[in-house]
């Protein structure tokens, strides 16, 4: 008997088709690409605002609920997952500079995490900033002297952000108020009378979470002026669509401003606060490497840099001489590659992923190796610590186990568990996580985690979740969902595949799956669907692929290469147009990853042949069941993508498998989504993935 017989009902016909799909607004649109004509019907919605738009977005919701509306175990889903959901959830804690330690705190089912001060004090509660749970604290920035802290926020998960300033004291909020800032923070001034932020002129009205962005400057805001009194502190009109973040070590009087977008790394620039005629020092003129400042230390400034080290290595230079050519090595490039550096007293923290899990390393600040710290096992780590002081906190995650708090004695090495949350009728200890390696196309070898419950039989009909990203030097690490508890305990797979164009393994292979090698991801998706089939875990029959933003792209584009290979596809809100996603927002900023349409006739052709709204076949070729999902409000990758592949998905010849569309309101790219549209999404997925797969789950407390 298999697994799937003993946690769930299989069903005789999955695939319901649905009946009629709204025709959505189109035109006579066509593009020319050099020498490549290109039609473009659905341009009209593009326009996200417009009457036919919003028209086409009702009609395809209520064809979407009315399916979802329809299957009998949806409610249960429901219910099981919120039950799964409802567990105590706390962040790592963390010492403020008014001397008290600060964190997240979820008793359950809030909408937001709390900020807490001390072991009972709310310090600060996003549930309180709106009724339904859609504006999310971002960022919390406490001032040198303690006196005063800002915090970001986010709408209906927007990249926008707004800054507030309270007293860190009394709670009470202040008059200090900045709109129109995005992909920043506030980074104080040493003497706590202002800080730093970056922030764009205000967008027109009515396009606000469309139109490209340009002109990211930083801006110096004084306690106590209205922002229209803020003064611009850098700016380089010559890049309008680069972004600029500022970054001042605490307590230190320089300020560093980094400049992105272009590359793949950042540009680097400095320059005295305690001087009036203080000018900027260029470290790093381009954009060809990753660079992050750690800390200044006695007149040295500490960088990780990926420069002359694809894997990542520790430097530092003087304040007086900050330019690359005077920095020095205080800790080489290792077998693993080095994502984090920090401060613990007078100790450097080094952070290692190898095979994609996490590892820690213990330095002096003069990059002498001291030991590496002791870890519960293979998991993803972050770590809580400061240079004021020798307290470390941690925490670590895996697949079958929900964030725990520890707390690290350097000196004796040694971790104490702190914090270890439990979830209601879940055992960890059930369920088994491997790592295999596979080969791709070219020979490659690409590791892969699987996750299931322990006794799986490897008999080809074990329902198989398969994830991947592939992009933007993100590597995906061991984390834990509560919500993929259900998959597992229904008898499936969760195979996660590290993918070329991530991190796993340094800059080369990030570099092995961009612009003109971005077939390697794909290549290297399909590999492991066709590893997981022809090891037995699973068959075409029993796969579902899923993925987000960058791998909702990779779900597209490998569904339209090898449909027959997948039962289910779940695309999240998709980089689906590859010919003209640099046009909105800050789209621009992928083409260092993916290279543009305008860039040579070679990058047109080699974008448009893998396109996932382009390349979508017409020809009664059977694709998967499709459930696309986006939201009204993502600005980062906007949801014209998702609308024009849908149009165009359900206009085609694809067999008779559902292609339907979830659309989301007051929410974005993910980014701070309340718990309850979470809840309601993860259902609603789930509720389709088994629906297609023709297995009824069981989701009752017994599980």
């Amino acid at each position: 008997m298999t697994m799937i017989a003993s946690c769930a009902t299989l069903g005789s016909n999955a695939a319901t088709p649905v009946a009629t799909y709204p025709a959505a607004p189109k035109d006579a649109t066509v593009d020319r690409y050099f020498d490549l004509t290109v039609p473009d019907p659905y341009r009209p919605l593009e326009n996200d605002t417009a009457a036919a738009t919003l028209e086409w977005v009702k009609a395809e919701n209520m064809v979407t609920n009315a399916y979802l509306g329809a299957i009998p175990f949806r409610d249960n889903i429901k219910k099981r997952l919120t039950r799964l959901n409802n567990y105590s959830k706390r962040g790592l804690p963390f010492k403020e500079n008014d001397g008290r330690t600060y964190y997240f705190f979820n008793d359950g089912l809030k909408n937001q995490s709390v900020l807490m001060r001390g072991d009972k004090e709310v310090f600060l509660d996003p549930n309180t900033l709106s009724e339904d749970g859609t504006v999310a604290l971002t960022g919390v920035y406490q001032s040198p002297d303690g006196k005063l802290t800002a915090y970001t926020i986010s709408r209906s998960g927007s990249d926008w952000t707004e800054i507030y300033v309270m007293d860190t004291e009394t709670g009470c909020k202040l008059d200090d108020h900045i709109e129109w800032a995005k992909f920043t923070g506030a980074s104080w001034s040493p003497d706590s009378k202002g800080f730093f932020y970056s922030a764009y002129p205000r967008p027109e009205a009515g396009k606000e979470f469309s139109n490209a962005n340009e002109g990211h400057n930083i801006y110096y805001h004084r306690i106590g002026t209205a922002q229209s009194e803020d003064k611009v502190i850098y700016e380089d009109s010559n890049h309008p669509l680069h972004f600029h973040t500022a970054y001042v070590p605490e307590k230190e009087p320089y300020i560093f401003v980094y400049g992105g977008g272009e590359g793949i790394g950042e540009s680097l620039m400095m320059k005295r606060l305690d001087s009036t005629d203080g000018e900027w020092v260029v470290m790093e003129q381009s954009q060809d490497y990753p660079h992050s400042i750690i800390d200044v230390v006695d007149g040295k400034i500490y960088i990780l840099t990926s420069y002359g080290a694809p894997r990542k290595r520790l430097m530092v230079a003087d304040v007086n001489a900050p330019q690359r050519e005077n920095w020095r090595e205080l800790v080489p490039e290792q077998k693993g590659v080095l994502t984090n550096a920090q401060f613990a007293g007078d100790r450097l923290l080094l952070t290692y992923e190898r095979d994609a899990s996490d590892h820690v390393a213990v330095y002096d600040k003069n990059g002498r190796f001291i030991q590496d710290m002791k870890l519960p096992g293979l998991g993803s780590v972050a770590i809580s610590s400061s240079r004021r002081h020798p307290d470390v906190n941690y925490s670590f995650t895996s697949f079958t186990s929900p964030s725990a708090i520890y707390s690290y004695n350097i000196d004796t090495n040694a971790s104490r568990l702190t914090y270890s949350p439990a979830i209601k009728g879940f055992n960890p200890d059930d369920y088994v996580t491997e790592q295999v390696f596979y080969t791709s196309k070219d020979g490659t070898r690409v590791p892969m985690t699987l996750t299931y419950k322990k006794g799986m039989k490897r008999d080809g009909k074990n329902p198989t979740l398969l994830y991947g990203y592939g992009g933007f030097n993100i590597s995906l690490t061991p984390g834990f969902k509560a919500s993929r508890i259900l998959w597992l305990e229904n008898g499936g797979i969760y195979a996660q595949a590290n993918l070329r164009g991530g991190s796993e393994y340094g800059e080369d292979w990030h570099q092995g799956g961009i612009k003109q090698n971005k077939l390697n991801v794909f290549d290297d998706f399909i590999a492991a669907a066709e590893y997981l089939i022809n090891k037995k875990w699973t068959s075409p029959d029993h796969l579902v692929i899923e993925g987000g933003s960058n791998g909702g792209l990779l779900v597209g584009a490998v569904t339209n290469m090898r449909p027959e290979l997948f039962k289910v596809a779940i695309p999240h809100v998709g980089v689906m147009d590859m010919m003209r996603y640099h046009l909105f927002t800050i789209g621009w900023n992928w083409a260092s990853d993916y290279g543009t349409s305008a860039d040579s006739p070679e990058m047109a052709a080699y974008l448009l042949g893998y396109s996932p709204l382009h390349t979508i076949k017409n020809d009664g070729t059977p694709y998967p069941a499709i459930l696309v999902t986006t939201a009204d409000h993502d600005d980062r990758v906007v949801p014209a993508h998702s609308f024009k592949y849908a149009a165009t998905l359900q206009a085609a010849d694809t067999g008779n498998a559902p292609k339907l569309i979830r659309i989301d309101s007051k929410a974005g790219h993910g980014g701070g989504k309340p718990i309850a549209k979470r809840i309601d999404e993860d259902a609603d997925v789930f509720s389709f993935i088994f629906k297609n797969l023709g297995i009824t789950p069981k989701t009752g407390s017994d599980n």
